[in-house]
């Protein structure tokens, strides 16, 4: 529920003030931390907030750019949280924007795509956290794999991927009125030969 990391070059910092590196998060999976916060006592938050850690990269302005725990770190914001752990992987501070945005993407910590799966000029990302847009599909991907649709995957963005794959097999009406069916649907698109380039794929049905 809540992901231990050990990492080295620690520090604090405000939530709010973190910056993403993707465009969009499932909103339905944010509701489900903050209610996993929501549920925990007052040591035992204490006790997360210590283990907890977003691994960020020090970009222009010397901002830190976090690249996991999106979802985490809104809904922390959205609970009142005001500070939270960071774990510098490394310092792109001295690069130009330009430059920074496109090194972050060769290395695989950024995802430039919007909340349809279009892909965006860097100058478009959110420059916070609560600025993320709501993309339905990314909810429906977490809940296909926690249906057991597919195994957890530590490929960035994976669940991005399983998104797109979603969008263009499952109605985004059928999505909304039938979000059951929606889920049962997906798992069993999850397990066509369609879905094998995939990351966590875990076989086709016979």
């Amino acid at each position: 529920m809540w992901p231990e990391m050990h990492h080295h070059h620690l520090t604090s910092e405000a939530p709010e003030r973190l910056r993403p590196t993707q465009m969009s998060v499932g909103l339905i999976e944010v509701a489900r931390k903050r209610g996993e916060w929501a549920a925990l006592g007052r040591k035992q938050r204490r006790e997360v907030l210590q283990e907890q850690v977003f691994p960020a990269v020090l970009g222009p302005g010397q901002r830190h750019h976090i690249i996991d725990h999106h979802h985490l770190g809104l809904a922390l914001i959205e609970e009142g949280v005001e500070r939270v752990w960071i774990a510098l992987q490394d310092d792109l501070s001295w690069l130009e924007p330009e430059v920074f945005w496109r090194t972050m993407e060769f290395r695989a910590w950024a995802h430039p795509f919007d909340a349809s799966g279009k892909r965006r000029d860097f100058r478009d990302m959110p420059r916070r956290l609560t600025e993320l847009v709501d993309d339905p599909y990314r909810s429906l991907a977490g809940d296909v794999h926690k249906a057991g649709g597919y195994a957890k995957s530590t490929a960035p963005f994976a669940e991005f991927l399983w998104a797109d794959f979603l969008r263009q097999r499952i109605g985004g009406r059928a999505l909304r009125r039938q979000r059951p069916r929606a889920v049962r649907e997906g798992v069993k698109l999850a397990k066509t030969a369609a879905a094998r380039y995939l990351p966590g794929w875990a076989g086709a049905d016979t």
